[in-house]
């Protein structure tokens, strides 16, 4: 077993994990601590170090708002289960679990970007542990990476110091992190030619951050992209909108120093990381992702869209009841108008198929109702077969049934459970049908990890239920519910008129070339 390792900075030494046939190395540097100067700059070069580290813990979370247990709220009673765990401003650390008994065997790397709305979120949760995945034979890192204002604050002094990298923070730790995974992961058994990156919500649609930057050739092969893209089909006054430009951001980060006190950035710097982070929650904004023309060149679904990505296999997926683009209207003919706006001369197909002659608005509303993810994952798979090289799209859907007593149904994020295969860990009574879409999930999750095909052998010998790509003719999914099935099925009539729409309007075809 390779519990000790030479890695750039020096040597490290790791754990048994429960399975002794796994190594864990947790609380691993992978920069310089954000701290002082380094406060809002791109992640710094890591100093080496003397002697062993001995990577036994995981190290601090970020700096965020304190989680406190609410049995009222479904994700802290689901996660957040440890509210006094440390946290500190120096927070670029990552953690690898690997079964590589010795440096050169050259295993699939599996590179994971929490979710939390870049706000909140760290490695330590429970549902993260690497260790079912690694015993699939992959080398699995965990990253974490700064938050909140941390992470994403702009300001045209931070601008005018380093205008090669002005913004983004959080999302260069997620790539300074990959990088020293593709530097450093041979030590650990990995391939550094095999790199896969995944997350979920927010970490999802940091996989899409890093998928569209110009910054990233060859820095991975695939990617897994969870419930991590939306886009709403009925905008409304108040959709949330999370990317700013710089000059916008920029400009934002004056009101909030002038807010915090400060007339300088040198000032800003000096602050306490806890002062400041409960100004942040204070002053009540989100901080996220910058349009800066370096890192981020634009929206990332409108760029895949145009497909201006790296063109390597991706999986997309959601759960079946999150996030629902619902129109905002409340009478018939506010939605009759809505539609004329929305579809011009085929306003008339859409009001038949949503029933509009109906004299219920609320009815009609509800079978408007679309998924914004499985919508804006539906247009980027067609937009993929309008290029030359048209890498595989595999497109899922998670359904299954989920117990305890709130009665969730598929919440956002519950599917981190299953494809992690670590239900053991979790408060809610699951049972043998669970364990058993667990353990599919988790090696259709390696498989891909491993090829970019997900198909291949469940750990019972027999071959999963085969899992085709999306394409234009064939627009199918697998469905994880009671069991994993692929359904070939065409979309609801509602989200099939309105992809066919998206494309219409853009002018363009949706057969591939």
């Amino acid at each position: 077993m390779l519990r000790k390792v030479k890695v750039e900075q020096g040597w490290v030494q790791g754990l048994p994990a429960a399975d002794p046939r796994i190594t864990s190395f947790k609380g691993v540097p992978f920069a310089a601590p954000p701290v002082g100067e380094n406060r809002w700059r791109a992640p710094q070069p890591l100093k080496d170090w003397e002697g062993v580290l001995k990577a036994y813990e995981f190290a601090p979370i970020s700096m965020q708002v304190r989680q406190e247990i609410d049995e009222n709220n479904i994700y802290t009673r689901e996660w957040a289960v440890e509210p006094d765990i440390a946290m500190n401003e120096d927070c670029l650390y990552l953690n690898v679990w690997t079964p590589a008994n010795q440096t050169d065997e050259k295993l699939p790397v599996y590179v994971w970007y929490f979710g939390g709305g870049l706000q909140v979120g760290h490695t330590a949760e429970m549902e993260f542990d690497g260790e079912r995945i690694a015993r699939r034979g992959i080398v699995v890192v965990t990253i974490n990476y700064r938050l909140n204002v941390f992470g994403f604050l702009a300001h045209p002094e931070i601008t005018l110091e380093a205008p090669e990298a002005p913004a983004n923070f959080g999302n260069l730790d997620q790539q300074a992190a990959t990088r020293w995974v593709k530097r450093n992961i041979a030590a650990f058994g990995g391939d550094p030619d095999n790199i896969t990156i995944g997350g979920q919500s927010a970490g999802g649609g940091s996989v899409m951050s890093q998928l569209t930057s110009p910054q990233n050739e060859g820095l991975f092969q695939r990617a897994i992209i969870q419930s991590g893209i939306f886009t709403e089909l009925y905008p409304g006054p108040n959709s949330p909108r999370f990317l700013r430009n710089l000059p916008e951001a920029e400009q934002e980060g004056v009101k909030f120093f002038e807010y915090i006190g400060v007339s300088s950035l040198d000032e800003a710097r000096q602050l306490d990381s806890v002062y400041l982070r409960d100004k942040a929650v204070e002053y009540g904004k989100f901080w996220g992702s910058v349009v800066d023309q370096t890192f981020c060149v634009g929206n990332s679904l409108e760029l895949f869209l145009e497909n201006k990505r790296l063109m390597v296999p991706t999986m997309f997926g959601h759960t079946s009841s999150e996030f629902f683009s619902i129109p905002n209207v409340d009478s018939l003919e506010d939605f009759k108008t809505m539609a004329a706006d929305m579809f011009g001369n085929d306003a008339d197909t859409f009001l038949k198929l949503c029933n509009a002659e109906s004299s219920n608005i609320e009815e009609v509303k509800k079978i408007a109702a679309v998924s914004s993810i499985e919508y804006a994952i539906r247009i980027a798979a067609h937009a993929n077969q309008n290029t030359e090289s048209s890498p595989p799209i595999y497109y899922y859907n998670f359904d299954a049934e989920i117990p305890g007593w709130d009665n969730p149904g598929t919440f956002h994020s519950v599917d981190l459970w299953f494809f992690f295969e670590t239900l053991a860990k979790c408060w809610r009574p699951f049972v043998g049908k669970h364990y058993d879409l667990a353990r599919q999930m988790c090696n259709y999750w390696a498989n891909f990890i491993r090829t970019g095909d997900p198909n291949g052998l469940d750990s019972t010998g027999e071959e999963l239920p085969q899992w085709e790509p999306y394409t234009s003719e064939e627009p199918y999914g697998m469905l994880f519910a009671e069991q994993s099935e692929f359904v070939k099925e065409q979309p609801s009539e509602i989200m099939s008129f309105v992809v066919q729409q998206y494309f219409k309007k853009k002018g363009l075809a949706l057969q591939p070339k």
